[in-house]
């Protein structure tokens, strides 16, 4: 899986994504929001992105809102990453759309844990997702039996040509 870095400082930047790395994952890095925005809105675009909270160019928080506010085809699960900790910090992230929050300095191993949740439940949306398109098709198709062959839904009888139930 692919998943945006967008850290404005460089030294953290290249610790996440040589985190991310050693765990498995394709990194994409942005240096500033301007570009995690671009990456974003790319036709393989990262499903997961951790992103910074102050950045130059669009902060995360603006990344949150705009990506919340565009029609999605895939989901985008968001990280925020802040030194800012406060319980009203983290309330206006998630409130901007982040799925998650996590403080700086972050630790590994919480960091890997959160990650993978973000998976699981990008995985769950997609499997919801198929689901939802195969229950559509097979109402589409049930809609045109129903077209070819009149049948009472409360007792379950067959009209005939002539307008009779058997």
């Amino acid at each position: 899986m692919k998943v945006l870095v967008a850290e404005d400082q460089t030294v953290s930047r290249h610790i996440l994504e040589a985190s991310l790395r050693k765990w498995g994952y394709e990194v994409d890095g942005a240096e500033d929001g301007t570009r995690a925005w671009e990456i974003l809105q790319g036709e393989e675009a990262p499903q997961l992105a951790i992103l910074d909270w102050l950045m130059p160019g669009m902060d995360g928080i603006e990344i949150c809102r705009q990506i919340r506010l565009r029609p999605q085809t895939l989901p985008v699960y968001i990280i925020l990453l802040s030194a800012r900790s406060s319980r009203e910090d983290k309330i206006h992230g998630l409130e901007a759309g982040a799925d998650d929050y996590i403080t700086k300095p972050f630790d590994g191993d919480e960091l890997r844990a959160r990650v993978q949740v973000g998976i699981r439940v990008l995985e769950l949306q997609g499997a919801l997702a198929h689901r939802i398109q195969q229950l559509e098709e097979a109402l589409s198709r049930v809609k045109q039996l129903q077209g070819l062959v009149p049948i009472c839904s409360y007792c379950k009888k067959i009209r005939d040509d002539r307008n009779y139930w058997q």
